[in-house]
């Protein structure tokens, strides 16, 4: 038998619930990945169970740089290294093996002539494997507790045939390649030799893989189209082609082809109202395909994306979603002292992310083009159904039509490379406002999408003259195989310099091994204090529960009970042409009916209009001017912001 690499690796067990010290051998030319209870039980061939590694993807986490994921044959299988160095080791003796049986499988699978077939272009990988590697038998691996963020770039991910994920694995291993004294060249042995099996499995099945947690899936593994073969090729033009980050200008034509349709026939606001719970499994040939092309750690902002996993809706308005609550925005100016209005700041910003989730099922809302613009409104709830009387029109604002009792919202794409939206909010009359921008970051971790938010907001309560600078959590899409689901992940700050009060945020990914889903944990701290006055943990999504320096508990936010306000948008006719539900229109009613086609097509009319006009824009030299937001060191601001506005009102 000969290995490319043999060592220990600690296993998840269900029996057990936790880790369980085993020796594997990883056999580059049969494709399998063996392991036994012990290095004498490997010499004498007694092996535990195998994994098949032809069509195998591999997933790592993206908060912990020990543990990585095998996902084959309806099975997740998890296993944990003793550091990121030994990680990367398997990782990369193992995408290697990978990439191997996968080309030898489409050599077999050629597409016939005239069907394309899109190439896999992987990374160069060093197929020079030496005959056997050992890495060093230190039984003690402890599951780790501390985070470190990643960095370390591996090799190429190939073709996924498994169809189950396990909402945990995430990002690449942390630190350079480990030194060569980590591994050891063993006394050659003759090992026993084991056939293939035709599909992967321990003695102990419940012991291997994560059983609890996958997706059972109702279609059979034998039904799934190969990735590559013809079939998923054609699949991928005809369904996945996406729409890469085309350019605009302003004078993009309402009418940008044959096939303009009304929008206005539908409500935009039922974007989640159906396909609850629905599963990719009618397009998981063209996914996997997908992901054959792709590696892991690798940045997805130019990678084309189906569109029939798109959310009907652009980001842009997505981003709205932090003011679905907007009575809460505004009590945090409503507050006398600097305490009370810290803590409205985190009530309103932890209860500021379950809004953009109506459904279960995860779904990606479209890119938004440079210089596209979106704008709507909320009028503030009141007493009665009268409008308020101080309710002017507020022509000088962010969205004219508004009132000045009305929390106002605009954002804009000011960002091609890298992927940058502002956004800004206010309302007049309680004289407040935020402003804020983000750099959207994607990276394929294997069996999940990483989304690092880059950036920082700003409320400012004018009156007081205070500014809380915020920062964002990372965003991650789960199962992406299955029935996709979005987690929030990272520690986040709030601050003020002027009165010293701080808050941390954590938002807690799931871990396999236990644990629940979307719990988020803050503690607020008031000036020059190291120990917290309020202790908040739930869920992001649910009850929020407050433990004060008092020894009180109270509920903090109750996310299922504080209704959701509807935002106010202009009717499509009224709308610019680069507003984003109008720029967007065709596709989104596509997408309502159903019809991917036309929804892709719809796509490609618009994108091939943006380049054109970019490759214009370059010919004449030109460079792109925002609309609504200019750039002030690393941060986008909003040009015509409240406080620019009242301080030119005074005398």
């Amino acid at each position: 038998m000969a290995s490319i690499m043999e060592g220990p690796l600690s296993k998840w067990t269900n029996v057990m619930k936790g880790w369980q010290y085993r020796w594997f051998v990883l056999d580059y030319n049969a494709g399998l990945l063996s392991y036994y209870t012990s290095k004498d039980k490997m010499m004498r061939g007694s092996r535990r169970g195998c994994v098949r590694l032809r069509g195998a993807v591999i997933g790592i986490d993206d908060e912990d740089d020990s543990t990585f994921t095998i996902t084959v044959d309806q099975k997740t299988f998890h296993f944990q290294a003793r550091d990121a160095d030994e990680r990367e080791k398997w990782i990369h003796a193992l995408e290697g093996t990978i990439l191997r049986h996968t080309l030898q499988l489409q050599s077999t699978i050629n597409p016939v002539d005239g069907i394309y077939q899109p190439s896999l272009e992987p990374p160069i990988v060093n197929t020079t494997m030496p005959t056997q590697t050992t890495l060093p038998a230190d039984a003690s691996q402890v599951c780790k507790s501390d985070v470190r963020p990643s960095t370390l770039s591996v090799g190429p991910v190939v073709t996924v045939m498994g169809s189950l994920q396990t909402p945990t694995p995430n990002s690449t291993g942390s630190g350079p390649s480990g030194p060569s004294s980590g591994i050891a060249s063993p006394t050659h042995i003759p090992l026993p030799s084991h056939s293939v099996p035709d599909f992967s499995y321990s003695s102990s099945e419940d012991e291997f893989y994560d059983a609890d947690e996958f997706y059972q899936s109702s279609t059979s593994p034998k039904h799934c189209i190969d990735p590559s073969g013809p079939q998923a090729a054609s699949l991928l033009t005809n369904e996945a082609m996406g729409l890469k980050r085309p350019n605009t200008t302003e004078s993009l034509n309402s009418s940008m082809s044959n096939g303009t349709t009304d929008a206005d026939q539908f409500d935009h606001e039922d974007r989640d109202d159906d396909g609850e719970g629905e599963s990719v499994e009618e397009h998981k040939s063209v996914i996997m395909h997908l992901l054959s092309q792709v590696r892991l750690g690798m940045d997805l902002t130019k990678v084309v994306l189906p569109t029939f996993i798109l959310e009907r809706r652009s980001l842009l308005e997505m981003y709205a979603d932090f003011f679905a609550h907007p009575d809460l925005f505004v009590s945090i100016a409503e507050q006398l002292e600097a305490r009370d209005r810290m803590v409205h700041v985190v009530k309103w910003y932890m209860s500021a992310f379950h809004a953009g989730r109506k459904g279960s099922v995860a779904k990606k809302p479209y890119n938004p083009i440079l210089g596209e613009v979106f704008y709507c409104h909320w009028d503030l709830p009141s007493e009665t159904d009268e409008p308020s009387p101080n309710a002017e029109t507020v022509s000088e604002g962010p969205v004219p039509w508004s009132s000045s009792n009305s929390v106002c919202f605009v954002a804009e794409q000011v960002s091609h490379h890298p992927p940058i939206s502002a956004f800004y909010a206010e309302c007049l009359n309680q004289k407040i406002q935020f402003n804020a921008h983000i750099w959207t970051k994607s990276k394929f971790l294997g069996m999940s999408i990483g989304v690092h938010n880059i950036g920082q907001g700003c409320v400012s309560c004018l009156e007081h003259d205070e500014h809380y600078v915020l920062t964002f959590p990372n965003g991650y899409g789960r199962s992406i195989l299955t029935v996709p689901w979005v987690e929030l992940g990272g520690e986040c700050n709030i601050s003020c310099s002027k009165t010293g009060y701080s808050a941390n945020i954590v938002f807690h990914t799931k871990p396999f091994y236990g644990g629940k889903k979307h719990r988020i944990t803050a503690e607020i701290f008031p000036p020059n204090d190291k120990k917290s006055f309020c202790s908040i943990e739930g869920e992001w999504n649910g009850v929020m529960y407050a433990k004060w320096a008092t020894g009180e508990n109270t509920v903090f936010i109750d996310t299922r009970r504080i209704g959701i306000i509807k935002k106010k948008v202009r009717k499509l006719e009224d709308q610019l042409d680069y507003e984003s539900r109008r720029l967007w229109r065709d596709v989104t009613l596509n997408l309502k009916q159903r019809d991917i086609d036309a929804a892709t097509d719809a796509k490609h009319r618009l994108e091939e209009k943006q380049r054109a006009e970019a490759r214009e824009r370059k010919e004449n030299e030109q460079q792109w001017e925002t609309r609504l937001f200019h750039e002030d060191g690393e941060c986008w601001v909003y040009d015509e912001p409240l406080l620019k506005r009242l301080a030119s009102q005074r005398p």
